[in-house]
This record gives C-alpha cells, sequence and structure tokens, in this order.
C-alpha cells in the first residue's frame, strides 16, 4: 500500500474500534471516553501497535495521526465554551480562582517532597511537581457532557478553575526555566505576567467588540458553511494565540473563542456543524491518540515504583486540593469532591510539562517515563470518578425527596 493508503486504513480502524469501544462502555453503564482511552491503549506500542505492523511502512504515520488528535482536543473544548456564557462562567469567579489555585499549590509541594525524600535534585523535583500540578479538563469536560451537567456551577466552577490553573502553572513553569538558567529576573517575570494579561484582555476584547459584527457580515455570504467556517477559523487563531502570545495551552485559547462565539446569535449555526465534524472525527481521534503515544512496557523498576507513588499523590492532590478551594469558596462537600475529581486528569498538559523539562535536561527518561504512566492512569480514572460522584448527587436528592414525601 502507498503511504495515503495505509494513513486511510489506519483511521478505518480507529473510527470503527473507537466507535466499538464507546458503545461497550456506555452499555456498561460507563462514561464513552472510558471505553475509547482502553481501546486507545490497546490499539498502541503497549499490545497493538497499529501504526508500526508489518505491512505499514510509513515512518511519519503516528504524528499524522497525534496532528488529528490535537485538533480533536482543540475542538472539544470549542464545544465546551459553546455550551457555556460569559456570565455564568464570571458568577464562579471565586470558586475558580481558589479551586484552581489550590489545585496546584498542593500537587506541586507533594511532587517536590516526593522527589527529595527520592534523592531527587532540588529543581528535577520541582518539575516532577508541576507535572503533577498541570491539569487538562478535557477528559472531564466530555464526561460532564455527557451526563449533562456541564452547566451546573460544578462544571462552571471546574472550568474556571481550570483557566486558573493553566496560568499558574505557566507562570511556575516559565519561572522556574528562567531561575534554573540562570536568567531569572523581576523584568522577565513581569513580561511573562503581561503576556498573558494581554492576552486573555485582547481575546475577550475582540470576542466582545469585534467577533459579533464579523459573524453578522460572514454568514450572509454566498459560501458553503460561512459559518462553521469561521468558527473554525477563530478557534485556531484563539488556540494559536494562546501558545504564541499568551503562552498559555491551546486548549485555553479555544475555549475562550467557544465562549466569545457563544454570545453570538449565529451559535445555532455554528453548533450543529461543529459538533458532527468533532464527534463524528476529530474526538474519537484524539482519545485514541492518547494510547498509541504510550507505551506501559516501557515502564519499570525505579519508575514503576516512582509511577505509583506520583499516580496516587497525583490524585489525592488534586481532590484535596481544588476541593478545599472548592469548599473555601462555597461548594458542598460532595461538590467540592466533584469538582476536584474533575480536576485529576492531567492530559496532554501534564505531558507538555514533562517534555519540556526532558528537553531543558531537568528530568531525567525514567522520570518521564513515570510521569507519562501517572498521566495516563490520571486520565483513565477519571470519568468513572466523576460518574461516580455525580451518581451520589441523585442518590442524595432521591433520599430528600422520600424524606419530603
Amino acid at each position: 500500500m502507498t503511504p495515503f493508503l495505509e494513513f486511510i486504513f489506519v483511521l478505518i480502524v480507529i473510527l470503527l474500534a473507537g466507535s466499538f469501544a464507546s458503545w461497550v462502555s456506555i452499555k456498561l453503564g460507563q462514561a464513552s471516553v472510558l471505553g475509547v482511552l482502553l481501546m486507545g491503549i490497546f490499539l498502541g506500542p503497549t499490545f497493538l501497535d497499529i501504526t508500526h505492523l508489518p505491512f505499514i511502512q510509513n515512518t511519519h504515520l503516528t504524528e499524522f495521526v497525534s496532528d488529528l488528535g490535537e485538533l480533536g482536543v482543540l475542538l472539544l473544548m470549542f464545544i465546551a465554551g459553546l455550551e457555556l456564557h460569559l456570565t455564568e462562567l464570571a458568577k464562579n469567579t471565586k470558586v475558580s480562582a481558589l479551586a484552581g489555585t489550590f489545585g496546584v499549590i498542593l500537587p506541586v509541594f507533594l511532587g517536590w517532597l516526593t522527589g527529595e525524600l527520592y534523592g531527587i535534585a532540588f529543581t528535577e523535583s520541582l518539575f516532577l511537581g508541576l507535572i503533577l500540578g498541570a491539569t487538562s479538563v478535557s477528559i472531564s469536560a466530555q464526561t460532564l457532557m455527557e451526563l449533562n451537567v456541564l452547566k451546573t456551577r460544578v462544571g462552571l466552577g471546574l472550568l474556571g478553575a481550570a483557566v486558573f490553573d493553566d496560568i499558574l502553572v505557566i507562570l511556575l513553569l516559565s519561572i522556574l526555566l528562567a531561575v534554573a538558567g540562570g536568567g531569572g529576573s523581576l523584568v522577565g517575570l513581569l513580561l511573562i505576567f503581561g503576556r498573558i494579561v494581554l492576552y486573555l484582555a485582547a481575546s475577550v476584547a475582540l470576542g466582545i467588540y469585534v467577533l459579533p459584527w464579523v459573524t453578522r457580515k460572514v454568514v450572509h455570504l454566498h459560501i458553503s458553511q460561512p459559518a462553521v467556517t469561521l468558527a473554525l477559523i477563530v478557534m485556531l487563531f484563539y488556540g494559536l494565540t494562546a501558545e504564541l502570545v499568551g503562552g498559555m495551552a491551546a486548549i485555553t485559547g479555544t475555549f475562550i473563542a467557544g465562549l466569545m462565539l457563544g454570545r453570538t446569535p449565529e451559535k445555532e449555526r455554528i453548533e450543529p456543524g461543529i459538533r458532527a465534524i468533532s464527534y463524528g472525527f476529530f474526538v474519537p481521534i484524539f482519545f485514541i491518540s492518547i494510547g498509541l503515544g504510550i507505551n506501559l512496557r516501557e515502564i519499570s523498576g525505579n519508575a514503576l515504583l516512582l509511577m505509583l507513588v506520583i499516580t496516587v499523590l497525583g490524585i489525592l492532590g488534586k481532590i484535596i486540593g481544588s476541593g478545599l478551594g472548592a469548599r473555601l469558596g462555597g461548594f458542598t462537600t460532595l461538590e467540592a469532591a466533584q469538582l476536584g475529581a474533575g480536576m485529576v486528569s492531567r492530559g496532554e498538559v501534564g505531558l507538555i510539562v514533562a517534555t519540556i523539562g526532558l528537553e531543558n535536561g531537568y528530568v531525567n527518561p525514567e522520570e518521564v517515563s513515570a510521569a507519562i504512566g501517572m498521566v495516563l492512569i490520571t486520565t483513565l480514572v477519571t470519568p468513572p470518578l466523576l460518574r461516580w460522584l455525580f451518581k451520589q448527587k441523585r442518590t442524595v436528592a432521591k433520599q430528600e425527596k422520600t424524606v419530603e414525601e
């Protein structure tokens, strides 16, 4: 087969396997994303290694699938933003700030402490802590949408906390790199903070004052699907500038883009088209691609023990840290636990921090292997944990109703 036909073959297998795994997961009473994630591990180098089968010669196939998966996570967070309103998110600012901040501080401390106890160098220990401090709510957002609770105050608080988490981790990462590299200065740190503020202010201003006018003009053009095409352009632009201007994760940018376009009357034209291409093609590839990029057979010995330790601390650190912040912000104990559980998944953000540490020589390959295992486990446990916690809420509500009757 030609490289292109090999690419098509792999995509067919991914989409078929992902759909089957999603169906089985729902039949078993779990979130569909859990089944797709597990299928990704099966199709990946841990078991089948679909992109390196004997008859496949295309050496760039894994990269192609990974790139499509990256588009999938951008679309997923864009849809999450579309479903919300900026004023709804603003109402939970206090909870978001506290949960996001405590959800970084405690895991970073636990990661640093683990490194110190393992005899790891101070800078490496801090990097290990930053990996634990990162959060990727793409998995949680998908689960909350399936449970139809994204617009509850837990869902709104979770998404807001993820933005604060992203900002704080980026700041801490930038500070650590600057200080470790000998280039740390007050001016440099202020510039980093200024970039983030500039991006957030400019993106919101653009969304409030420019995008509504642009969308009104574009939707009347005599071209195919003008609203959907414009939405894709805006989403990609916000994601690109989030990385280049704000120094933040692209998923934060696309989430903001969704919030901004969700304010426009054209939202009803945009959402169906975006949902169709996202859930029909890109999002399943994203969930599968997580497993394709991880080889659990490479984790052994000291790395395996370290992985188990930081996984337990990573889960507890987010649930306790973010949960405490949410509780201080006025959430009930159950709501705080739900928000904390939603922050557990590290996803691609944790992998990005680990990769940066490896490239700069601040973590070794063994530590990165342990971090990759932690990222995978936290990503896998988040959907069933969220589903169970929200089931508890429904059980409590039924019990209260029975008592009243």
